[in-house]
């Protein structure tokens, strides 16, 4: 028999409700994943007669825009290479973008506080796009 087990069996309880408290505390309080509308961006891509299609496919997008945004800062800051191409299957040249988040993205996806925020708020992320660049007017 333990002298003193009350306490001890006491102290080891408290110390599993307070070090398991952050995973059974929102048990059943997870929200929907946002899900930027494109409707917007492809009107907008139409009044400046810009393609209706993102640079790349919108999955990709989904999951590794900010690794597109990585290459292109290395081919502009260190390359000085400003096109960026798409190919066919084929490998003829569809179409050249000009890689810029502020002059090419958010010319389509303007309103940042619905399409990158309500994303990287859910996630919990802040990204550093905005260290460097001018955040985008909204264009109604």
């Amino acid at each position: 028999m333990l002298y003193d087990s009350k306490p001890i069996i006491t102290g080891i309880v408290v110390f599993l409700v307070i070090f398991t408290y952050p995973l059974w505390s929102n048990v059943g309080s997870a929200s929907q994943p946002p899900k930027p509308d494109a409707k917007p961006a492809v009107a907008m891509a139409a009044k400046l007669n810009l393609p209706a299609t993102c640079v790349v496919d919108k999955e990709y997008m989904r999951t590794s825009h900010m690794v597109l945004l990585d290459q292109w800062r290395e081919h502009v800051v260190r390359g000085e290479d400003r096109l960026f191409t798409t190919e066919n299957a084929d490998g003829q040249v569809v179409a050249q973008y000009k890689m810029s988040l502020t002059s090419n993205c958010m010319k389509c996806h303007s309103n940042k506080k619905e399409f990158c925020d309500s994303c990287h708020n859910y996630l919990a992320v802040s990204p550093y796009c905005w260290d460097c660049h001018l955040e985008p007017k909204e264009v109604k």
